[in-house]
């Protein structure tokens, strides 16, 4: 049986970020009825892979096992060329418990003038799981290139997206308008491998 999904089908976003909730929001086209594992009280799993591709399955099968229902889960983050590719997938973590992304992005800045390295080259990358309650899964990977800018500039979006100037653009994720960031975003992309594979 192929796996396919149906318009109108409820999907469980595994996730308790309310940016990243709309974000798959938007990227479903209105085409399913989004439920957050937030709203369902269910559990964050503890993110013990080595890979955004192995968290976002982690992720999708825990929410799919707990609700029920088929699951989405993203995971992604910010990869910065000079500091090896950290924060990678500590990327939600270097904000702390309180989830704080200025600190996040003064801790990269931070990290970036200890190195001494002039290369502000970083990527995003965003692996998309859809899981089924009853065991199968499909994952995929988008990545975008750019560079770093501090200080941050613009106040749409979330996480490191003020810092971040996609390449063969002048402004940040954080000073596009939603609709822009998410034409050619890392999510946009792997979501584009996501219907290729499901719809």
């Amino acid at each position: 049986m192929p796996l396919l999904l149906a318009p109108g089908t409820t999907l469980v976003a595994a996730t308790h970020n309310p940016g990243k909730a709309k974000e798959l929001v938007a990227l479903l086209d209105g085409r399913f009825e989004i439920l957050s594992a937030g709203s369902l009280d269910i559990p964050e799993p503890d993110e013990t892979e080595s890979t955004f591709v192995g968290n976002a399955l982690l992720k999708a099968r825990h929410a799919a096992e707990l609700s029920g229902r088929i699951a989405i889960a993203d995971d992604s983050g910010l990869s910065v060329t000079a500091l090896d590719g950290a924060p990678g997938i500590f990327s939600a973590r270097w904000a702390g418990p309180s989830k704080d992304f200025a600190e996040a992005m003064a801790k990269v800045e931070a990290r970036l003038i200890e190195t001494g390295s002039d290369d502000r080259s970083a990527w995003f990358t965003s692996a998309l799981a859809v899981a089924w309650p009853d065991g199968p899964s499909v994952v995929v990977e988008g990545i975008v290139r750019g560079d770093l800018v501090f200080p941050g500039r613009g106040v749409n979006g979330f996480g490191y997206d003020p810092i971040f100037v996609p390449t063969g653009h002048d402004l940040t994720f954080g000073e596009m308008e939603p609709a822009a960031k998410d034409a050619m975003s890392h999510r946009a992309v792997a979501f584009e491998k996501l219907k290729a594979a499901l719809f």
